[in-house]
């Protein structure tokens, strides 16, 4: 199994979007897929369709109380895509992990050996704690979703020096697969600006599908399903079937489950 963290330390970049998104469209091309809601806000589940009183066994219990991925994760009407919800009691869990010994590796324990999956991804929370901690822990590579305006380069300087210090100490082996740029709006020169020099600075780590901004992309969540289910045919839908099919591109060969 593939296991792919959606993490940038600033908020409102589009990383749940992201990650609802590109799991039903890995799933749409037969990947068996896994999405772990690990934001104490819950959105990824929200946005699946999965609601509050649904979520008998959360990522909460999955890092805090040793569950297993099975007990925690839920099917959703997307066929070969299973959610691993979150419940607000994931805020607390930053304090309860704290005084534990393995705190930074309670999801890569959750995840070593579990099988069933292609590729699992890792919606995190828009900071650096211990519940992103634990998902760069428990990650093989990094996607991160960047915002086209000014201060998103000041964020994406802070996440790569996290990356630098999580290689350093917890997980050597953590990449990064790319960096998908996202709201992008083609009228605005500064984002125009930004995408150049994201480009010139990273290079070919940034992939070439951008993430426009689409009234249908947020319109979706409100519905309890993926914009790909919600309008399949708007731009923003498009661009992230577009991403994904990059993505596939960029990871090492796995043999798909049957």
């Amino acid at each position: 199994m593939i296991r792919i963290a959606i993490a940038n330390q600033k908020g409102g970049v589009g990383k749940t979007t992201t990650a609802i998104n590109i799991a039903t469209a890995m799933a749409a091309t037969g990947w068996k897929t896994l999405l772990i809601d690990l934001d104490p806000q819950g959105n990824a589940s929200t946005g699946m369709g999965i609601g509050s009183e649904a979520r008998e066994n959360s990522s909460y219990d999955l890092l805090v109380n040793g569950a297993s991925i099975a007990e925690c994760a839920q099917p959703t009407e997307i066929p070969g895509l299973d959610v691993v919800p979150a419940t607000v009691d994931l805020s607390g869990a930053e304090v309860e992990l704290v005084s534990v010994e393995d705190r930074t590796s309670r999801l890569r324990d959750a995840l070593d050996g579990q099988s069933g999956y292609d590729v699992c991804f890792i919606d995190c929370p828009p900071s650096l704690g211990l519940l992103t901690l634990n998902a760069l822990g428990a990650a093989d590579t990094l996607l991160v979703p960047l915002q086209c305006e000014f201060f998103a380069l000041e964020g994406l300087s802070q996440l790569l020096q996290t990356v630098e210090r999580v290689q350093q100490r917890f997980n050597p082996d953590l990449g990064i697969v790319g960096i998908v740029l996202t709201m992008f709006d083609r009228r605005n020169r500064l984002t125009d600006q930004v995408s150049e020099d994201v480009r010139d600075c990273l290079g070919n780590l940034v992939f070439e599908s951008v993430i426009p901004r689409n009234v249908r992309l947020s319109e979706a969540p409100s519905h309890g399903m993926p914009a790909l289910v919600y309008d399949h045919q708007c731009p923003g839908s498009r661009a992230y079937i577009a991403l994904a099919r990059e993505l596939i591109g960029r990871l090492p060969e796995k043999r798909k489950a049957a």
